[in-house]
């Protein structure tokens, strides 16, 4: 449901009187369901904390103190007709420039009429004073000369808004004065506006208010507030996240076991076809490594240690292979020659480097060339 609180903003003159009470109209989508001038608007305000309304408060500020002025600039577009309007209604106004607060309103389409507010800082400053020292925050302060219609051509309205006679012209509304409004209205007839009318006239001038005085320097500043739904939001997307991240690794963990214990499954039933009988992967692979080595093969098999020595004989060049021979228990045994010690040296280091355990006795050859009879263990 939709409420707005209209409320008449004290004239400035009676603004200090504690004794003034606002006029004051209550809306409830788009209908008036109550209304008064007394502190009964306070009560119409109240409302439950949660029933989801859709509320705002809209003051309606004196014509007294804000008189109104529509402008034309038939050749204009509406940004630029709205400049210009304001431009124009600061040279044309009395007083101080800088203590003037002058708000334009836009028109829908070009060659439409301008309306043009002024007032001062200094009223600004009383009235949302007042607002705030009532706990009221308000969505709008809309001129009440705004909102009367313009009259019928060739006549002038006269409207009672919140207390406050208001005449309208084709192109002013302001505050009227018995002594003043016949001169004013010249030859014209002043005519009387039917109350129903005047307030369809008001509700539909505040779903889209003309001219909003809170504009400009008075435009209220955005507040960051946190809703404390979205923080709860925010809480439960975050205990989430820190949940998801300490599961990843604990599934992960899990699958991994769960795949290891297949693996050494599957490692135990394969030992178990060449007929080892084991508890475990371990056991059954050390077994599995044990006949194969008993049979000159596995690990300990003359083809390990020989790709080893052919690897690092292939590093240095002029090192050759004099004798070969191996046992089944991984050992292999060499007889290596070369032109320069250094030579050998490094095929043996190369060997070292990769896990290898080699012992080394040199000799002198028949040739000339460099000689060491070499051990190697095939299991590092």
């Amino acid at each position: 449901m939709a409420r707005t609180l209209i409320l008449w903003l004290p004239p400035l003159a009676a603004l200090d009187d504690e004794g003034t009470r606002p006029a004051w109209l209550r809306v409830d989508d788009g209908v008036i369901v109550d209304s008064g001038q007394d502190d009964g608007w306070v009560d119409a305000w109240e409302k439950p904390e949660d029933d989801g309304a859709d509320d705002r408060l809209v003051a309606l500020a004196p014509a007294a103190d804000v008189p109104i002025q529509w402008r034309h600039y038939p050749d204009a577009a509406p940004a630029q007709a709205a400049a210009a309007a304001r431009i124009d209604t600061l040279k044309d106004s009395l007083g101080d420039a800088a203590g003037l607060h002058v708000v334009s309103g836009q028109p829908a389409d070009t060659g439409q009429a301008v309306p043009v507010a002024v007032t001062t800082h200094a009223a600004m400053t009383a009235w949302t004073g007042w607002l705030k020292a009532r706990g009221f925050d308000p969505a709008a302060i809309v001129p009440a000369a705004a909102t009367v219609p313009p009259p019928e051509p060739g006549t002038l309205w006269t409207a009672e808004l919140g207390g406050e006679q208001i005449v309208r012209t084709a192109d002013r509304a302001y505050a009227s004065d018995p002594e003043l409004d016949r001169l004013i209205a010249g030859g014209h007839d002043i005519a009387p506006l039917d109350a129903d009318r005047m307030r369809e006239a008001l509700l539909l001038t505040l779903a889209a208010p003309p001219l909003d005085l809170l504009s400009g320097g008075w435009k209220p500043k955005r507040s960051w507030s946190v809703d404390p739904a979205m923080l709860r939001l925010a809480k439960r997307l975050f205990i989430a996240l820190v949940a998801i991240s300490l599961l990843i690794p604990i599934i992960h963990a899990i699958r991994l076991s769960s795949d290891s214990a297949r693996a050494d499954d599957a490692v135990v039933a394969m030992a178990k076809k060449a007929g080892v009988t084991a508890a475990d992967a371990s056991a059954a692979e050390a077994e599995l490594d044990r006949r194969l080595a008993a049979a000159g093969g596995g690990p300990l098999a003359f083809s390990v240690p020989a790709s080893a020595l052919y690897g690092a004989m292939g590093d240095v060049p002029g090192v050759t292979l004099k004798s070969l021979s191996h046992r089944t228990d991984g050992t292999l045994t060499t007889t290596l020659a070369a032109p320069r010690v250094d030579d050998v040296n490094k095929v043996l280091l190369a060997l070292q480097a990769r896990g290898y355990r080699v012992t080394a006795q040199p000799m002198a050859g028949t040739d000339g060339l460099q000689m060491a009879n070499v051990t190697i263990r095939a299991v590092p």
